[in-house]
């Protein structure tokens, strides 16, 4: 453990911060799961919405420092083609 002053008020912002990143991540996995899910179960409206719902997501997190902004641009561009591809006529 830290003696410093500084160094203690730092490991407290670090537990901090480390809970609010935790926080978003988690966030992230779920909406990302509930596009996934609604394209398994061929749900298209429902994939549309989880798909708006996990971009905002996914872009705060990316803001927020929590992930890197290329993954979430990565993610964001998985989950559009995939929502894009269910809905394509065959």
């Amino acid at each position: 453990m830290a003696n410093h002053k500084s160094a203690l008020k730092r490991h407290r912002q670090s537990l901090i911060h480390q809970a609010r990143n935790r926080s978003n991540r988690t966030r992230v996995k779920n909406a990302v799961k509930a596009v996934n899910v609604a394209l398994q179960a061929k749900d298209l409206d429902s994939a549309r919405e989880s798909l708006v719902k996990a971009t905002s997501i996914l872009s705060k997190a990316a803001q927020k420092g929590a992930i890197h902004w290329k993954k979430a641009a990565r993610k964001v561009s998985r989950l559009s083609r995939a929502v894009n591809a269910a809905a394509a006529p065959k």
